[in-house]
């Protein structure tokens, strides 16, 4: 979450933010030398490292403050009940996921860069639906609780409705999927193998 923060001041700075978009955003296959940004700075194009990289960039402080407060409530629970290491692998696993599912999802899209640590932060709702289903989460505006199950299927849902039938919001839905997809295969699997 620091690093999120600290990033996030970095990229106010008009320059470095176009920098930091252009080395670090997750850029689609075949956006190479696609120019990007009053900075007209040249993209790389895809490069591995940003299927990690692009999760502590984001759009605005509203993108931040959502992701960050989302990945605490929710995360905290997880990193208390798995321990700090397991946790930082599943987040990371599921940010890595999700990018993946993006890039696949985009391919012969208009290539505009993805940010947000959105992806890691859907494997960890699901994580926390999947572990504590009946935990009660209120969710503004309604006056009553919902069941930790029936959030994160409703989030799932919507995500899901939304990318296919391709709205044009600046969202990337099927990296939200992704996120949630692949945190579901390691948790399915570390049970298979009694590690959590």
């Amino acid at each position: 979450m620091i690093i999120n923060g600290l990033v996030f001041l970095a990229m106010a700075v008009p320059t470095t933010g176009h920098l930091l978009t252009v080395l670090f955003a997750l850029w689609p296959f075949g956006a190479e030398g696609y120019t990007y940004g009053a900075a007209r700075l040249d993209t790389l194009g895809f490069m591995p490292w940003q299927l990690v990289t692009y999760s502590f960039l984001h759009g605005g402080l509203g993108h931040l403050f959502f992701n960050m407060f989302a990945l605490w409530m929710f995360g905290m629970e997880l990193e208390n009940s798995w321990g700090s290491y397991r946790f930082a692998l599943f987040y990371f696993i599921c940010v890595v996921g999700a990018g993946v599912t993006h890039l696949v999802a985009t391919i012969g899209g208009v290539p505009v860069p993805t940010v947000g640590a959105s992806g890691g932060v859907f494997g960890v709702l699901l994580a926390f639906g999947l572990l504590f289903p009946d935990r009660s989460i209120f969710l503004f505006p309604f006056p009553f609780p919902i069941k930790a199950r029936i959030y994160v299927l409703g989030y799932g849902l919507v995500s899901l409705l939304s990318g296919m039938s391709n709205v044009a919001d600046g969202i990337a839905h099927f990296a939200h999927l992704g996120g949630m997809v692949f945190g579901y295969f390691l948790i399915r699997f570390w049970k298979r193998t009694n590690q959590i």
